[in-house]
């Protein structure tokens, strides 16, 4: 049925912990990335949020549980999605980097969001894609603009 993928690039005026904290914390999400309800059904390690977690995003049918599968703060957390969307093999990876902005003095964090996954339905990929792109995009946006809001400055 084909494999797909995708890249979201965004870029925070906060701190790379902060960002972090934010997107590490599956039981928050609620707090800020625009899903009715999200939980953690499961700590990893380490606790709560690492390896093994298991996390659940939205209201079902359109939620999410997904397993955190790589933990390396503040800079990689990586991730499958168990059940909740129209996909196979589902794996996203978020890559925080420190970088320096054009005026050679802020600090900014750029958030490098990607994922690959097989269509459950044949003929459903670039549709599943576009609307995954999008979601993702979206979580990206806001978790820059929340930890902007929650640092103390933008530089």
């Amino acid at each position: 049925m084909g494999r797909y993928s995708f890249r979201v690039i965004e870029t925070a005026s906060a701190p790379r912990w902060q960002v972090w904290a934010l997107l590490s914390n599956g039981a928050g999400w609620k707090e800020w990335a625009g899903v009715l309800r999200s939980s953690l059904e499961r700590e990893g390690q380490p606790p709560p949020d690492g390896v093994g977690a298991i996390r659940r995003l939205g209201i079902p049918p359109l939620g999410s549980r997904e397993e955190v599968v790589e933990w390396d703060p503040p800079s990689h957390l990586g991730y499958v999605i168990l059940s909740g969307m129209p996909v196979r093999n589902y794996r996203a990876d978020i890559f925080l980097e420190d970088r320096v902005a054009g005026d050679g003095i802020s600090k900014m964090t750029v958030i490098d969001w990607s994922a690959t996954f097989d269509a459950k339905v044949r003929g459903t990929g670039p549709l599943v894609k576009a609307v995954l792109r999008t979601v993702i995009a979206r979580f990206a946006k806001r978790a820059a603009r929340h930890a902007i809001g929650t640092s103390g400055s933008v530089g």
